[in-house]
């Protein structure tokens, strides 16, 4: 099939017309299913149904019942009628839309194929998250005890297991004053996050103990349980040893340290520190879902919690891995009397 994309019959028409009409509804089905559950997390998608009506039938067309990368990436990159070159944005943009497709599919049936990202040569500007284990963060944390300086040693397991904990932006954590780590409530006011308002950031009490143990050895002076400075109301929480702002670059150094020394670093494999905030976000979501929760009604709570200004930016963590969509697909297929077309809730 890979090799006649290009000489394709329109839809109705030729090959298509002696197609079964059961693989007919069933790619409907499938694309039905996906779309209804996309739509459902507030995307809009007019688009994409577009283009995967017509790569379905094209399917349909060559009697295909599976979703293969070789089949996608060369309906993607078929020639328009009447040009010579491929128009590489035009490519990516149908790749992409079957790539949401594909990975929907990979989710409820893992013998569907999921189209690589960059097979022409564009990438996508939010690249796919790398969600840790609990063991790989225990790991990452336990390198820390490697780097050189004390006070490196002393400060960067503390910062990670916070991020890792709380899913805050590296960019809220370092810009913490000590008012605002308040440990006697365990509470971090952000003030500092993309948004312009504050935000209160409530702690797992670990995660407040650990701050607490940080704080004894770094700060001087406390004040009504909050970590202050004699004359500093301006000081930050998370700082060099002469008390200057610590600098992301020293940060992001010192975490391609941590993770190569833990062997979650490879020429393939580049875990970031915004991965842990991601990873907060999937494993809470995950959580809800494990225990039945109304997973829909509590997405503005995780929207607030992590700073987002808009929900699509939640809402989009649900198709971040195939055991957050199967959820989602199922979930939705139960809430909808099992009407959800070509999802299995089971």
């Amino acid at each position: 099939m890979a090799d006649g994309w290009c000489a394709m019959s329109p839809a109705g028409t030729g090959a298509a017309a002696t197609v079964s009409e059961s693989l007919a509804e069933t790619w409907s089905g499938r694309v039905g299913g996906y779309l209804k559950l996309r739509r459902s997390l507030g995307f809009d998608l007019a688009w994409h149904e577009h283009l995967l009506r017509q790569f379905t039938t094209d399917l349909t067309a060559s009697g295909i019942a599976v979703l293969t990368v070789a089949d996608a990436v060369a309906w993607a990159g078929a020639l328009p009628a009447g040009q010579t070159h491929r128009p590489v944005t035009r490519a990516t943009v149908r790749l992409t839309a079957i790539r949401g497709f594909a990975t929907y599919l990979h989710s409820l049936d893992p013998v569907h194929e999921v189209p690589p990202r960059d097979v022409f040569g564009w990438r996508k500007t939010r690249p796919a998250p790398y969600i840790y284990t609990s063991e790989e963060i225990d790991a990452l944390l336990a390198a820390c005890t490697g780097l050189i300086r004390y006070d490196r040693r002393n400060l960067y397991p503390v910062l990670f297991g916070l991020i890792a904990a709380t899913g805050l932006r590296l960019g809220e954590a370092l810009g913490l004053g000590r008012d605002e780590v308040d440990l006697t409530d365990g509470i971090l006011t952000i003030t500092r996050g993309k948004s312009r308002d504050p935000r209160l950031v409530p702690l797992h009490p670990t995660a407040t103990d650990a701050l607490r143990d940080y704080a004894d050895r770094i700060a001087p002076t406390r004040l009504n349980g909050q970590v202050s400075q004699t004359g500093g109301g301006g000081a930050r929480f998370f700082t060099l040893p002469g008390g200057a702002p610590l600098p992301p670059c020293n940060v992001h150094h010192a975490f391609r340290q941590v993770t190569t020394s833990a062997g979650l670093r490879t020429e393939q494999v580049r875990p970031r520190i915004h991965d842990l905030r991601h990873t907060f976000a999937v494993n809470t979501l995950l959580g809800w879902y494990r225990d039945g929760l109304d997973v829909a009604a509590r997405m503005p709570v995780l929207s607030t919690y992590l700073g987002h200004t808009h929900p699509a930016n939640t809402y989009w963590y649900l198709t971040a891995t195939p055991e957050l969509m199967a959820h989602a697909a199922g979930r939705l297929a139960t809430s909808q009397g099992g009407d959800l077309e070509g999802v299995s809730a089971s």
